[in-house]
């Protein structure tokens, strides 16, 4: 099985952006974490602050893995152009978000996303990623 996730803008940043919001580890070592607990999958990782390479890379891959888990972090409440390429695709992409945006800010309650997204988990911190994860091996 291959799953990618993809992180959208200054989640690069993770463990030093916010910490009381997005906490305080690196998403490096979540990664290493989550494919030390699934062996079994092939778990990539692609990371853009530019909206045009994370479409390229939903393109590149959405015919052929079997899942992609994507925080599109600002793009969720903007982009209808990911909205577009997540619905041209076959692959089932997750929406994930780290903080529970309802709880946030008005303008993060709205996401473009949800609707072409087989599903939505947020609020977790960052095991929502591996919610998601858990979410596609079951199918």
């Amino acid at each position: 099985m291959q799953i990618l996730i993809i992180n959208g803008p200054n989640l690069n940043l993770l463990g030093r952006r916010e910490p009381t919001v997005y906490g305080s580890s690196s998403f490096t070592d979540y990664l290493e974490m989550l494919r030390s607990q699934y062996p079994q999958i092939q778990i990539a990782y692609f990371q853009s602050n530019v909206e045009g390479e994370l479409i390229d890379k939903l393109q590149e891959v959405g015919f052929s893995y079997d899942g992609i888990v994507l925080n599109a972090g600002a793009y969720t409440h903007t982009s209808i152009a990911l909205h577009d390429c997540i619905r041209a695709i076959e692959t089932p992409v997750i929406e994930v978000h780290i903080s529970n945006v309802h709880a946030r800010e008005e303008f993060r309650h709205h996401s473009y996303l949800s609707a072409v997204c087989k599903g939505v988990i947020c609020g977790f911190g960052l095991d929502s990623y591996r919610l998601a994860v858990e979410a596609l091996v079951r199918g």
